[in-house]
């Protein structure tokens, strides 16, 4: 590997970080129906859940939430307001310490389309996503 690609590597990713207060996500005891019109608001397919102290609790996806309300029928959108979040979420999800390497980033991106960064206290300060991961990755290699 040269110099480079070392450097590369073992920086940090503080600077790739989209900031907590820029990104959406939910709360433990939020509603599904609440959390399906966070995702359909903004966008995304997945966002963090949160506990009320702001640490990283799993994430929540529309696919989640359709697969709870799913019937042997018909989808049950009238299960959405009885529901909640903690009964559907993923809580196996990757965080970093907003000290980690790009390596680690990398190599979490992989599997997954961005991945929730922490402070020392376990405080959610943002996201890393896999977009902003490959920008950086494609910027090194166009100048080589």
């Amino acid at each position: 590997m040269n110099n480079e690609t070392n450097v590369l590597l073992q920086n940090k990713i503080k600077e790739l970080i989209i900031p907590a207060s820029k990104v959406a996500h939910v709360q433990l005891g939020n509603s599904l129906e609440h959390a399906l019109l966070v995702l359909i608001k903004s966008r995304y397919s997945a966002v963090p859940v949160l506990d009320s102290a702001y640490k990283i609790q799993g994430q929540i996806s529309k696919t989640m939430i359709l697969e709870s309300i799913l019937g042997l029928e018909r989808i049950e959108y009238e299960q959405l307001d009885g529901r909640f979040v903690e009964e559907v979420m993923d809580s196996n999800i990757p965080h970093m310490s907003e000290d980690d390497y790009f390596l680690k980033a990398l190599e979490l991106s992989i599997n997954h389309p961005y991945v929730c960064i922490e402070d020392a206290n376990g405080v959610f300060v943002g996201i890393l996503t896999r977009r902003s991961i490959l920008a950086l990755v494609y910027q090194y290699f166009r100048k080589q």
